[in-house]
């Protein structure tokens, strides 16, 4: 929850390093809301890192002031500062002689924690960050990269600090255990709400966990400040937009999930409807198959040259969708189902329940307008090349006929 205060403020702040000519970091001013990720992206040389560190003071500003929760980081003696911020950096830095129970203790030891509170915070945390009990004898090279990642974090975490800071905290292991490793934090930062500042040089990890962008230009200057959607959908200036590519429509679309387009109900109906009600369905959608429901359960297409009257619907020979996406898919991976299969695309969530389908004009219209709600606007029929592949797609094998 954000309030009147920002949880970091930097006012005018610069760094100038000595035997320099320029500035690193110039007349910065920043609020970083309450609870919230923001994230620093930029080329190299645009001082994201030394911003960063200017705020836990291993850098010192040259000028200009920095507050955390309201209190002026320079008054603050520089060991009191530094527990009350967690601070997580690339190669994690463990203590290699220490086990990893010592190392997550490290700062609630040096503040003075009794044995027994230190240990229920060290198990509470191994559990949050998703570390095995058993793992706490063990020391760090013994561990592997990701492993050791959440250890990091975890030793971060352990004087429960307002605020995370976050160097690279994910650029030393694979891609694969990247990606994990981003989807443990954004749930962890469900549950804890800290603030976090994080520091990165991957714009799709900027886009994917950022609640805020700070795009810096070379000298520590703001381009852009903003939403990953408004930074991509509207560059605000030429360096914004060659920093964010030409792709930047397809980064879109990893923001969004299936869940927030509105449905679109398709050529579906009742297992009980009649055939003729069933036949003017598809004529709407001017779709040569037929899905039909049981309440919220999809049973499946049926031939729409099977359809006649004298015939139920429930005694028809049934195909399970070949091609389906669930709610929590993103865009992208919709697009894409839709592109391989050229067929209707069904919405099914882990129960079987059917939301409705899914086209490439829903898509386009949400990057076209994402703040706009189209439920209620004309759509073209179903099977159109623009919307969900041939019309003699087959949507319960993927191919055409």
């Amino acid at each position: 929850m954000t309030t009147s205060t920002p949880a970091i403020r930097l006012r005018g702040v610069t760094k100038r390093f000595p035997g320099s000519s320029e500035d690193a970091v110039s007349d910065l001013d920043l609020d970083v809301e309450q609870g919230s990720i923001v994230v620093l992206v930029g080329p190299s040389g645009c001082g994201k890192t030394t911003t960063l560190r200017m705020i836990n003071r291993l850098i010192e500003p040259t000028s200009g002031t920095i507050e955390i929760e309201g209190q002026d980081v320079a008054a603050l003696p520089t060991t009191q500062l530094r527990r009350g911020i967690g601070y997580v950096i690339q190669q994690v830095g463990l203590f290699p002689h220490r086990t990893i129970e010592a190392n997550i203790a490290t700062v609630p030891r040096t503040l003075g924690w009794d044995k027994g509170r230190i240990r229920a915070r060290v198990e509470e945390l191994v559990d949050v960050v998703g570390i095995d009990r058993h793992m706490l004898t063990r020391y760090p090279d013994e561990l592997s990269g990701g492993q050791q990642q959440r250890v990091g974090v975890a030793r971060a975490l352990a004087a429960d600090p307002p605020v995370l800071l976050m160097d690279e905290p994910f650029g030393a292991v694979d891609p694969i255990v990247r990606t994990r490793l981003q989807d443990e934090l954004l749930e962890l930062q469900s549950r804890v709400h800290k603030t976090i500042v994080l520091v990165t040089h991957d714009l799709d990890e900027a886009v994917k966990i950022a609640d805020r962008i700070v795009l810096l230009n070379v000298g520590g200057v703001v381009e852009q400040y903003a939403s990953p959607d408004q930074l991509l959908r509207q560059p605000a200036s030429e360096f914004v937009a060659s920093f964010v590519g030409e792709d930047r429509s397809m980064r879109r679309l990893n923001l969004s999930t299936v869940a927030d387009l509105p449905y679109h109900h398709g050529p579906v109906v009742e297992v009980g409807a009649s055939p003729a009600q069933a036949r003017s369905a598809m004529e709407d959608e001017g779709s040569e198959w037929l899905g039909l429901t049981d309440g919220a359960c999809f049973l499946g297409w049926v031939e729409g040259t099977e359809v006649v009257d004298g015939r139920r619907l429930g005694d028809l020979h049934r195909f399970l969708p070949a091609a389906q996406v669930r709610p929590d898919s993103s865009l992208r991976n919709a697009m894409e189902v839709i592109l391989n299969s050229r067929t209707t695309v069904a919405v099914i969530d882990d129960d079987g329940a059917f939301g409705g389908v899914v086209t490439l004009e829903r898509i386009r219209r949400a990057l076209a307008a994402p703040a706009a709600d189209d439920a209620t606007s004309p759509e073209g029929a179903l099977p159109d090349a623009a919307n969900a592949g041939t019309a003699a797609a087959d949507p319960a094998t993927g191919h055409g006929r």
